[in-house]
């Protein structure tokens, strides 16, 4: 079974990438159609997104014998293009090597002003929850009391799980994802226990 693991990018004009998509279907220079011999018993994905052309492949040998292949054809025909290197796709991070990496989830909810992550926190008097929220207030935190309950939005869940465990709370995602989670069954209502 394919599994389309890494890829070549190549960016070109647009009249270059459409030229190029054509010679790769109906007929490669001669050099490039020498190189191209070695991978006949291989079926190789070609997509184009404007004028962006990619090139997948099953195995890190056919990236680079396709490489090989764009690159004969771009010089048969003096087409300057920027051709990325071999590029793996990579399974934990879903993107691949060439790309940056991007944002986590609790980075964009951070820019929009959430908490990705809460630990709610049961006091057993109000009294309690207001000493333990001075306290965390001068850790840096900025909790919300009601009444015997704290509620304190953090960052990252490895964050929450180390406060949670140091105040005896429990840690869940941020109200915003909650609200994208479940839009019809949101409620502002933070439940303990």
């Amino acid at each position: 079974m394919a599994n389309d693991d890494w890829r070549i990018r190549i960016e070109l004009e647009e009249e270059q990438a459409h030229g190029l998509l054509q010679r790769m279907q109906h007929g490669l220079s001669d050099e490039a159609a020498e190189l191209a011999k070695e991978l006949r018993n291989d079926r190789l994905a070609v997509s184009r997104d404007g004028n962006t052309i990619f090139v997948y492949a099953d195995t890190r040998d056919q990236a680079r014998k396709a490489h090989a292949v764009v690159e004969a054809e771009l010089a048969a025909h003096g087409h300057e293009a920027a051709v990325s290197s071999i590029e793996q796709w990579l399974q934990d991070e879903e993107r691949w090597s060439g790309e940056p990496p991007g944002e986590t989830w609790e980075e964009e909810v951070a820019e929009r002003g959430f908490a990705p992550w809460e630990v709610r926190i049961p006091c057993p008097t109000a009294e309690e929850a207001e000493t333990l929220a001075g306290a965390l207030a001068g850790d840096g935190y900025a909790p919300l009391r009601r009444g015997q309950y704290l509620i304190v939005g953090v960052a990252t869940e490895e964050e929450a799980q180390a406060l949670a465990a140091r105040t005896k709370g429990e840690a869940e995602p941020g109200g915003e994802i909650v609200w994208e989670a479940y839009p019809h069954k949101y409620t502002p209502f933070a439940i303990f226990g």
